[in-house]
């Protein structure tokens, strides 16, 4: 062999292991920092833009047996980046029931628009909470008796074959400000087993958090292989009592539920029938009632922003933000959306 041509193998050989290389580059880029560990490690608590934080409070505490257990008053340039709002200077209340947290946010400055008073629970800006209850008969009396606005036409007791959910018992309803709340009730041998323990209290914790989804595949992509939370458990709902439930006329409802090590599940909705949900507005922004996000812990927010980077969502922070304080809990954060326009608080500590 000539040495021409053992160069030429030579170089044939370092091509090929170049384009070896690129190609596992490549390939690990879609997947977290560690294999095996995801980036979310906790769903820390779900929450929402309000008009009347005051007013908020109260209905949490008083109607629906919540705990406050902080409240801040932040304005300055680096909650207006993480938050995408120029000028801002907000009131911010964390409350709690069982172990789950929310976190209701109120604009001072500048006022944000309603939730459009045709919103359904199609709509691909919907989002609830489910708080569980005790007893449904019971929950429900409460809200009649303080004049709650009714989503539901009455609690519905979801059908026995359906083996994912029959059995359930749920009611969808509003606050003051349009936003959509659901009262959910697990007979035994369904939900979380802590759901099943003695007490007296009426109300217990929540759940999940529900989203409106276009496409449970394309979400899936974003939740579970980027973010890295798990499929818990799937159904697919319609008749009757789904119909009432949503008040969507000839609902057929995909669900998908997610989870992480910790906190509150994240639940898909996907709308296979009517598929006349509106889409999530391009200007929606954090001041505005129909704004919710949720507040997930990851394992650095700069590798979360960059896992991020090609993936169907956008941002709403152009880079994650450091706070000195901790007056909202978190040290380092970064406010995104989802494919569908729903906000994720990215956190750490």
């Amino acid at each position: 062999m000539t040495t021409r041509q053992t160069s030429a193998r030579a170089g044939r050989r370092s091509r090929i292991l170049a384009g070896i290389v690129a190609l596992v580059v490549v390939l690990l880029a879609g997947f977290p920092a560690q294999a095996g560990e995801p980036l979310v490690s906790a769903v820390e608590s779900v929450g929402m833009t309000v008009s009347d934080l005051g007013r908020s409070v109260r209905f949490f505490t008083e109607v629906l047996g919540f705990e406050q257990v902080a409240e801040a008053e932040v304005l300055g340039s680096r909650y207006e980046h993480l938050l995408g709002v120029f000028g801002l200077r907000i009131r911010w209340a964390q409350l709690r029931l069982g172990d789950e947290q929310i976190e209701l946010t109120e604009y001072l400055t500048p006022r944000g628009r309603p939730i459009p008073g045709d919103a359904r629970s199609n709509d691909l800006w919907f989002q609830h909470i489910a708080i569980v209850v005790r007893d449904m008969d019971e929950a429900y009396r409460r809200l009649r008796a303080h004049g709650v606005r009714h989503v539901s036409s009455a609690p519905q007791r979801l059908p026995d074959w359906n083996p994912a959910a029959g059995g359930i018992e749920a009611f969808y309803f509003q606050d003051a400000d349009g936003h959509n709340l659901e009262l959910i009730y697990f007979p035994p041998g369904k939900g979380d087993p802590r759901w099943q323990e003695p007490g007296d209290e009426i109300f217990l914790g929540i759940d999940h958090t529900a989203i409106a989804v276009a496409d449970t595949d394309r979400s899936l992509v974003y939740y579970r292989d980027t973010l890295g939370l798990g499929v818990a458990g799937e159904s697919l709902n319609y008749g009757t009592e789904q119909e009432h439930l949503n008040n969507v006329f000839g609902a057929r409802v995909r669900i998908t539920g997610l989870r992480t090590a910790a906190g509150p599940g994240i639940e898909f909705l996907e709308y296979l029938a009517p598929r006349t949900g509106r889409a999530t507005p391009r200007d929606l922004a954090a001041n505005d009632l129909a704004h919710w996000q949720t507040r997930l812990r990851v394992t650095g927010v700069d590798q979360a922003h960059r896992s991020l980077a090609s993936s169907a969502g956008r941002p709403v922070s152009s880079a994650p933000e450091s706070f000195p304080g901790t007056e909202l809990g978190f040290g380092e954060a970064l406010l995104v959306r989802d494919p569908d326009g729903h906000g994720l608080l990215l956190v750490d500590r």
